[in-house]
């Protein structure tokens, strides 16, 4: 007998990808009748919200929408996490693409291993990529494509199925991390806490910044949510691979293989690229370090 699943998709102001998300999700295979999902809006300044109530009528799944005045990653997530109905939760971001296959592999990946807490579909390019996005892309379908096993990595929430059990057992998220980070923290203390966390091979698309403007902001972002994250628990990740020079020379480990992937000659770029994202994350960091010690 096949489980109810819940889908998660938290959201803040994603009025230009929402639509596409939903769509891809109206498009699964999976029993619609065994599909919930629970969308939590997390303050959106935009059409956001009114996205999610213009579809919510027309789905053929049970949904439950959330929203409140902003409170971060860590709140919406438990939103999601104590409201949900599912045997497993599938996260959903919102300028994420589900191919129609991608629950009903998820599902049957978790059922055939209960002891796995975590499962991590792998990343894949969109062909309407321009070299900005693809540039930023190109990474994680190189370490997916590349490194089976999750053994020594924490993967974040876009494109992983929880076991609520797992996550519940934990206590859910932490909500005093109200950036980015939140997912790594979780998946960390799921792992302490006993449970495997493996990569699957369903896929998911995942769009990404067009201008070098929103890449900046994004990796900005990242870096002030990583500060609390870093207070938190230093074990999660290490400053000294956190900065532009190391940023160039990961990018310099990765031309080969992208290149293989893509037969793009701009995969040269990566080096600058990365030295690029890592000294957007530096200032991230340090101007949430500086705010913090005033």
């Amino acid at each position: 007998m096949l489980p109810v699943v819940t889908i998660g998709v938290c959201v803040r102001n994603c009025s230009q990808t929402l639509s596409r998300t939903i769509e891809s999700i109206l498009a699964q295979d999976y029993p619609h009748n065994l599909i919930e999902v629970i969308f939590v809006d997390d303050g959106s300044e935009d059409e956001t919200l009114s996205i999610i109530e213009s579809y919510a009528p027309k789905m053929d799944m049970k949904v439950k929408i959330f929203h409140h005045k902003w409170k971060g990653l860590g709140a919406s997530r438990n939103k999601v996490v104590n409201n949900a109905e599912g045997k497993y939760i599938i996260w959903v971001d919102g300028d994420m693409l589900l191919p129609p296959d991608h629950v009903r592999k998820q599902v049957e990946y978790m059922e055939r291993n209960p002891k796995v807490g975590i499962a991590k579909a792998k990343h894949t390019l969109l062909k309407e990529d321009n070299l900005i996005a693809l540039l930023e892309s190109i990474p994680f379908v190189v370490c997916d494509y590349t490194y089976e096993s999750l053994d020594s990595k924490l993967p974040g929430t876009g494109g992983a199925i929880y076991r609520v059990e797992a996550i519940r057992q934990i206590g859910g998220f932490d909500e005093k991390i109200k950036g980015t980070g939140e997912d790594q923290d979780a998946a960390f203390r799921i792992k302490e806490a006993g449970w495997q966390i493996k990569r699957s091979k369903t896929f998911f698309y995942e769009k990404r910044a067009q201008t070098w403007k929103e890449l900046w902001e994004k990796w900005v972002w990242y870096g002030s949510g990583d500060y609390d994250l870093y207070r938190k628990n230093r074990k999660i990740f290490s400053l000294f691979k956190m900065n532009p020079l190391a940023g160039f020379v990961n990018g310099l480990l990765h031309i080969v293989n992208a290149y293989r992937l893509t037969r793009s000659k701009s995969m040269i770029l990566l080096p600058f690229h990365f030295a690029l994202e890592m000294t957007a994350w530096c200032t991230g960091f340090f101007k949430k370090q500086m705010t913090k010690q005033k």
